[in-house]
């Protein structure tokens, strides 16, 4: 389909929200197991594990919880990754199939906000790395680590490809030795074998685990949509879930093991400590190697972050495509994260969870309606061009979509357990949170009941004929 040796060089990225006509995918289907497996293999994913030691919960049931959420959140995040081949779109602007050109606002919104999050938390955390080393101001490192990223994210998708895959390979290596030196230097059998067990603890940690790998669903198919039109819906699947699933098991149960060991716990503390005790100075270079896994993922993060500011924005004024309006919109991210991760305080942990748990509420409705509009109710048939149409068959406000999104949020609202808040069903429960399964089922079950008068057959006519326009009258 295309040149091996051109498809595999990096070059500036001239697609952004627009559709990815079949001549111009490449890449290999596997690419996505590397590609997220070091996207997820980031201290901000090792933190996640120290929820569950931090509630009182025993290290063995904070791994099980862990193993359960990440298992269970990974499954509806690769779901997403069939899209990208089938569509040939960005993830988010898929969304006005179900929720309207502006309806789709509202779950945009949501996601813009987990963007910002994360790479908030990530540019404090290696700004934290690099001052073991060398201490002083954070604000340089703040602008230099944001810069890196926003060079990567405007070249864009081959770029963030094969970086991603190169560093998959040195995380392997040092935190394969870093995970050994834990294991032999804290006394593995005392800290398995003793903990404390509360259902809470556990649904909390595993909600955690979960709602962190939902997180990524929003951009899945972002890094999927270059591939060819007919790669195997399982293969994509697979290798999307074995790369995610791989690198957040490995951390997050590093985390729970380090948290449940250490008394007082920290993600680069705790890898120094184990890492120097293997041997001197192999810790801080443990921390200095996770420094770029951060800065890759920042990069995705703003990439990701400008597709889905670019789709708001095409919904009310359409936007061309161009390299500068993607620089503009990785740039403005950009100023964005700077700015809050000046204004939030160090001790961020108590704030990272609650960002978790809060990032979890927001994306559960959405990734539901999702995932059933596009494996039940649709069956993966879309009219490409209608999703770029102010007047088109999916309307400004999808109000099937609309509707099963604000129904799963308020049902879940009960069953929520936060810092600030406890819902009345997770008081009865003691402090456990199960909102989350309750907010999948019925917005997914919402939104299939309400889709049930559409028309898909004359969708369907409608899409083969977009897809004639889109390939030039052929097939690609």
């Amino acid at each position: 389909m295309n040149n091996r040796t051109e498809a595999s060089r990096p070059k500036i990225e001239v697609r952004s929200i627009d559709y990815v006509p079949r001549r111009e995918r490449h890449g290999k289907v596997w690419h996505q197991a590397p590609f997220w497996f070091t996207g997820n293999f980031v201290l901000t994913t090792m933190v996640v594990g120290f929820t569950g030691p931090a509630l009182g919960l025993g290290a063995v049931y904070s791994m099980l919880a862990i193993v359960i959420g990440v298992c269970f959140g990974t499954f509806f995040m690769a779901c997403h990754a069939n899209q990208g081949p089938r569509m040939g779109l960005p993830q988010m602007i898929q969304s006005r199939a179900q929720f309207g050109l502006r309806g789709a606002i509202v779950p945009f919104t949501a996601v813009v906000f987990v963007y910002v999050g994360f790479n908030v938390f990530n540019v404090i955390l290696a700004t934290d790395a690099i001052n073991t080393v060398w201490p002083g101001h954070r604000v340089p490192w703040y602008l230099l680590l944001i810069a890196v990223a926003v060079l990567l994210a405007v070249v864009g998708h081959d770029l963030l490809h094969s970086v991603q895959r190169w560093l998959t390979y040195v995380m392997m290596a040092v935190f394969g030795v870093l995970t050994v030196s834990a294991a032999l230097s804290l006394q593995m059998d005392a800290v398995v074998g003793s903990g404390h067990f509360s259902w809470a603890a556990f649904l909390i940690q595993l909600s955690a685990a979960a709602g962190y790998q939902i997180s990524y669903a929003v951009y899945v198919s972002d890094y999927s949509r270059y591939l060819p039109h007919e790669t195997s819906s399982a293969r994509v699947i697979f290798w999307t879930y074995l790369g995610a699933a791989g690198s957040a098991l490995w951390l997050m149960s590093l985390g729970a093991f380090l948290a449940s060991a250490l008394p007082t716990p920290d993600a680069i503390g705790s890898i120094r400590q184990v890492g120097n005790a293997f041997y001197p100075g192999f810790g801080t270079l443990a921390v200095l190697i996770a420094v770029p896994s951060l800065v890759g993922i920042m990069a995705v993060n703003c990439y990701g972050a400008m597709l889905t500011s670019l789709s708001a924005i095409d919904a009310f004024r359409k936007v061309a495509a161009t390299l500068r309006l993607r620089v503009i919109g990785i740039g403005t991210i950009a100023v964005v994260v700077f700015v809050v991760a000046l204004a939030i305080p160090q001790s961020y942990l108590v704030s990272f969870n609650t960002f978790v748990l809060l990032m979890l509420y927001f994306l559960i409705p959405w990734t539901a309606v999702n995932l059933v509009d596009f494996y039940i109710v649709r069956k993966g048939q879309y009219a490409i061009g209608e999703i770029f149409n102010p007047e088109g068959i999916y309307g400004h406000w999808g109000c099937p979509g609309l509707v099963a999104y604000v129904t799963g949020l308020l049902v879940m609202l009960p069953f929520m357990s936060l810092s600030f808040y406890t819902g009345p069903f997770a008081v009865a429960l003691g402090g456990a949170d199960i909102a989350f399964l309750i907010g999948l089922l019925v917005a997914g079950g919402t939104y299939a009941f309400l889709c049930r008068a559409l028309d898909l057959e004359a969708e369907r006519q409608v899409a083969v004929h977009n897809e004639r326009l889109l390939e030039g009258g052929n097939d690609g």
